[in-house]
C-alpha cells in the first residue's frame, strides 16, 4: 500500500479533527500522522494492541482500531480520546483506511494476475479460481493491444494510456518493458472491428499529441475467456514483429491481416535462402538498380496495369515496356504475367525477412 495515500488522507482530515491521530502498520511503525514529527517512529503500545483479541483497544488515553484487510490485521489507526466524538472519528478514519487498502490491493493483484496470464507465469488450472477470488469476470470478450513506443522520455506513456481507460475493473494496462505496454481491453461483442480500430486510433493520436512520440500497435484476436488472453497477447507480439518487416509504413497492425507475411515469418531461414537462389539464379537480383525497383513497385501498386503505371511514372508506355523487358532478361520473370509477378512479390518479401534476420544476428 502506498504510504502517500495514507498521508494524503491525514492531511485532508486533520483540519476537521483537533486530536492527534495517525496510521501505523502491524509492527507499530507510524506511516502517517497529524503530528508529522512522529512519522517513522514506533508506537510503544503496538504489542499490547496486536495481542488483544479485541479489534478496538484503549491504552494511555488513546483509542487503537485494528484494520482487517483480506482476513488479516494489516494496519492500526489510533486517535487521542479527548471527547465523546473521538471514537466516531476513529471509526470513520479506520473505515477509510480499510476501503483504501482493499481497493489498492485488488487493483494491484488484478494487474499482477493479468500480467502473469499474458506472460504464461500462472498454471491454466489456477486462472479461473484466481479470477473468482479477485472478482475478475472470466467469460468476457477481450483483445490485447501491444503498444510499442520510443524509449528515454520524461513522461511514461503508461500514465497517458491509464487516463484513456479509467475502468480498472474491466480494462488492464500492463507495463511489459521500457518500450512496450499491453492494454487488455474488454469489448461488448466478438465482432467489434470498428471499435477496435477506433481504440487503436485514439491511442496513436493521443500519444502523438500529448507526448509527441510515435507509437506502433500490434492487435491480437478477440478471445472470450480469460484463459486465452495469453494467446491474444502472443498474436499481438507476432503482429508487431511481422508488421515491422513487411508493413513498416503502418502504425496499427492486426494479426488477422498479416497474410502471407505471417507464413514467411514462420519459415526456416535455410528454406528462404534456397527459394531465393532458385528464383534469382546467378545473383540476377543484385543487377536490378533503384529505378527498376521503383518501377516494379508502382507497377504492382497499379495491379500490373501498364498504361496507369506509365502515367504515374511520367514515362512513355514504350519506355515502361522496355524496362519490364530488361527486368525479364535479368531475372527470367515477366512481371506482366500474374504467376511471375506473384513469384517476384513473394521473393521480395522473403528477402526483406532475411535482411531483418541477418541484421539482428
Amino acid at each position: 500500500m502506498s504510504v502517500k495515500l495514507f498521508r494524503d488522507l491525514v492531511q485532508q482530515v486533520k483540519h476537521i479533527i483537533n486530536s492527534e491521530f495517525g496510521i501505523m502498520d502491524e509492527n507499530g511503525l507510524i506511516l502517517a500522522c497529524s503530528d508529522e514529527s512522529k512519522l517513522g517512529r514506533t508506537d510503544d503500545n503496538v504489542q499490547q494492541v496486536m495481542d488483544s483479541e479485541e479489534q478496538f483497544v484503549i491504552l494511555d488515553g488513546k483509542g487503537y482500531q485494528k484494520v482487517n484487510i483480506n482476513n488479516r490485521y494489516e494496519y492500526i489507526v489510533y486517535l487521542s480520546l479527548e471527547n465523546e466524538d473521538s471514537i466516531k472519528y476513529l471509526s470513520l478514519i479506520s473505515l477509510n483506511v480499510k476501503n483504501m487498502g482493499i481497493y489498492y490491493d485488488e487493483r494491484f493483484d488484478r494487474s499482477n494476475f493479468i500480467r502473469n496470464i499474458i506472460l504464461g507465469n500462472i498454471l491454466p488450472g489456477d486462472i479461473t479460481l484466481r479470477a473468482k477470488e479477485l472478482h475478475v469476470v472470466s467469460n468476457a470478450y477481450r483483445v490485447v493491444f501491444l503498444i510499442k513506443t520510443e524509449g528515454n522520455r520524461d513522461i511514461h506513456p503508461y500514465e497517458v494510456i491509464l487516463s484513456l481507460f479509467p475502468n480498472r475493473s474491466r480494462d488492464f494496462i500492463i507495463v511489459i518493458d521500457e518500450e512496450c505496454i499491453a492494454l487488455v481491453k474488454e469489448l461488448k461483442s466478438e465482432n467489434n472491428t470498428k471499435e477496435i480500430e477506433r481504440i487503436a486510433k485514439i491511442i496513436i493520436d493521443t500519444l502523438n499529441t500529448e507526448l509527441m512520440i510515435k507509437a506502433i500497435i500490434g492487435v491480437g484476436t478477440v478471445v472470450d475467456n480469460i484463459k486465452d488472453i495469453g494467446r491474444s497477447y502472443k498474436e499481438a507480439q507476432t503482429a508487431l514483429l511481422v508488421g515491422g518487416i513487411f508493413e513498416n509504413d503502418k502504425d496499427v497492425i492486426y494479426y488477422n491481416n498479416l497474410g502471407i507475411g505471417r507464413l514467411i515469418y514462420q519459415l526456416p531461414t535455410t528454406l528462404c535462402n534456397l527459394f531465393l537462389n532458385e528464383v534469382f539464379k546467378g545473383n540476377s537480383l543484385e543487377q536490378l538498380d533503384g529505378e527498376m525497383f521503383h518501377t516494379i513497385q508502382v507497377f504492382f501498386e497499379n495491379n500490373l496495369n501498364v498504361s496507369e503505371t506509365s502515367r504515374q511514372l511520367y514515362v512513355h508506355r514504350n519506355t515502361l515496356v522496355y524496362r519490364l523487358d530488361k527486368i525479364q532478361k535479368l531475372t527470367g520473370l515477366d512481371l506482366r504475367k500474374f504467376d511471375d509477378a506473384l513469384i517476384f512479390k513473394v521473393s521480395m518479401m522473403v528477402k526483406k525477412y532475411l535482411d531483418k534476420v541477418n541484421k539482428n544476428v
